[in-house]
């Protein structure tokens, strides 16, 4: 991939090709054979098939099993994850911020894979690290209220709010989900303004482009 794309590291299947950019990234330079599913992005956890839709559709994540579809979305903070069945038959993307996280976007996406005969593996992208991602007591609530274990994910600061931890969060709906083959993770969009946009540190930004594709 040219230098200003990060290509997924993991042990995806020879016909996937996954990636995300920096911020002077572009995904008219990969000159993908695969159409890319835009989606109108609502921080929300549903999921569509990924297809030539008249308009993007209100989604945040997609899925496809076609050559002639690639799943994309754009974050600047939240997080990035690609999915993809260990055999190849299937694709995914999901854009989870803290709320699509808490209202089960990556349970959705990996039954709407319908991969259950195979094994799903996962890359985490760039987003906001813990240390730098102050939230309210709600946001805790949202997570712990549902699995106490989403404690540890949360960090008490100063200011009696806490310092989240979305890595953590993910792989840990990743884990209930059946998924444990999870990659990637530990880049911080707020902190590497060299690369990455961020919405808390700059709210009038761009975007990443997170990208699978079938080759």
């Amino acid at each position: 991939m040219p230098g200003n794309w990060i290509t997924a590291d993991w042990p995806a299947p020879a016909g996937v090709v996954a990636g995300t950019t920096t911020r002077t990234g572009d995904l008219a330079e990969l000159a993908l054979a695969a159409t890319p599913c835009w989606l109108n992005q609502v921080h929300g956890a549903e999921v569509v098939a990924a297809s030539n839709h008249d308009a993007p559709p209100s989604a945040d994540a997609s899925v496809s099993r076609s050559r002639d579809m690639s799943c994309v979305i754009r974050t600047a903070d939240c997080l990035p994850v690609l999915l993809c069945a260990v055999d190849g038959s299937c694709i995914a993307a999901a854009h989870a911020g803290w709320r699509g996280l808490a209202a089960g976007v990556i349970e959705n996406t990996v039954e709407k894979m319908a991969a259950a005969d195979t094994e799903v593996m996962a890359w985490l992208g760039p987003a906001i690290s813990q240390a730098c991602f102050e939230v309210g007591g709600e946001v805790r609530e949202a997570f712990v209220g549902v699995d106490a274990a989403a404690e540890s994910c949360f960090q008490a600061n100063e200011r009696r709010r806490y310092q989240a931890d979305l890595y953590g969060l993910a792989r840990q709906r990743l884990a209930r989900a059946g998924i444990t083959k999870v990659f990637g993770g530990g880049l911080c969009t707020y902190s590497d303004s060299e690369r990455f946009f961020s919405y808390r540190r700059d709210a009038d930004c761009g975007r990443m482009i997170s990208f699978i594709a079938l080759k």
